[in-house]
């Protein structure tokens, strides 16, 4: 397949995933912020919304204070903010049409189409209708994306592109949420339990729609080292480090070329050291450092698929 093909086919999958995820991050803070909750509690939720996309400082330079509704406003509609849902949005269809012969129809329809009714969102538009309804929706159309593209992709290159960047832009999701989440739910020194305390852990499970899968499998109450050892290494977790990187390593194999190898290589040690961790040893030795750890050889790995196989950047 020709790189340029594979490039955007990959980012056309990244973009549509960030897309999700921002949307998932958005509706949880949302609806947390309905509860009683003082003013520094609020900034603080927020602006770990802006850390987990890695977006303060660029926030900052367009708005003089950390509010729900700037930080909506920044996250959904800003058309400098190249990460505002919009903007994935917009991304993920330009991608889409430069390989529009490469797509099936359905999949080039379901992608346009969420363009074009993104397009006449406005933030009027947003508040008549609320916010709960437009993340939904959202939601709705990357899993429609997401479904298109299973049900009607031939299992080809250009599917297993698809599928690496998908899988990639989740495993970094998920590892942001989890680290700044935890930090900022469990404090050096604070031991968890409460009502409160049971509703922001339920809030973080559900902005990777993992609260029921929890649920399933814990059948007990929701403690952080759980919550970790879920979204780390639980391999039947859709969204966890550990099932996006045995993804992500099994759609390499299938498109590997003559200087693969050793991205092929960290990839399958990527996902062996998630398969095989404990998550007593990752918070003994400190759960932050671990998935600082995870997100750069992620980053990496992204780097070295790049390399090998798309568009060098100029």
């Amino acid at each position: 397949m020709l790189s340029r093909t594979a490039d955007h086919l990959y980012w056309m999958a990244r973009y549509m995933e960030r897309a999700e995820n921002i949307a998932r991050i958005l509706d949880v803070n949302h609806r947390m912020s309905m509860m009683p909750q003082s003013r520094i509690q609020e900034e603080q939720a927020w602006g770990a919304t802006l850390r987990i996309m890695g977006l303060e400082a660029a926030f900052h330079q367009r708005y003089a204070e950390i509010t729900p509704d700037n930080v909506l406003e920044f996250m959904i509609f800003d058309q400098d903010n190249l990460s505002s849902i919009r903007n994935c949005l917009r991304a993920a269809r330009e991608n889409a049409h430069a390989v529009r012969g490469t797509l099936t129809s359905e999949l080039w329809e379901t992608t346009n189409g969420t363009w074009l009714k993104m397009r006449d969102f406005t933030p009027e538009a947003f508040a008549d209708a609320g916010a709960g309804e437009f993340f939904e929706w959202v939601k709705y159309r990357s899993h429609l994306s997401r479904g298109v593209t299973i049900g009607t992709m031939l299992q080809d290159e250009a599917l297993r592109f698809i599928r690496i960047g998908t899988f990639l832009e989740r495993a970094d999701n998920t590892a942001r949420i989890l680290d700044v989440k935890y930090q900022l739910l469990l404090p050096a020194g604070e031991v968890e339990g409460g009502a409160a305390d049971y509703y922001q852990w339920s809030a973080l499970l559900r902005s990777v729609s993992a609260f029921e899968v929890y649920r399933k499998v814990y059948r007990d109450l929701i403690t952080p080292a759980r919550v970790a050892e879920l979204l780390l290494l639980r391999v039947d977790m859709p969204r966890s480090l550990a099932r996006c990187m045995k993804e992500v390593y099994t759609n390499l194999q299938r498109v590997r070329n003559a200087q693969s190898a050793e991205t092929e290589r960290q990839a399958g040690e990527l996902e062996a050291t998630l398969r095989f961790g404990r998550i007593d040893d990752i918070v003994r030795g400190g759960l932050h450092n671990y998935v600082i750890r995870m997100l750069a050889r992620t980053q990496e790995l992204g780097n070295r698929i790049a390399d090998d196989f798309l568009v060098p950047v100029s």
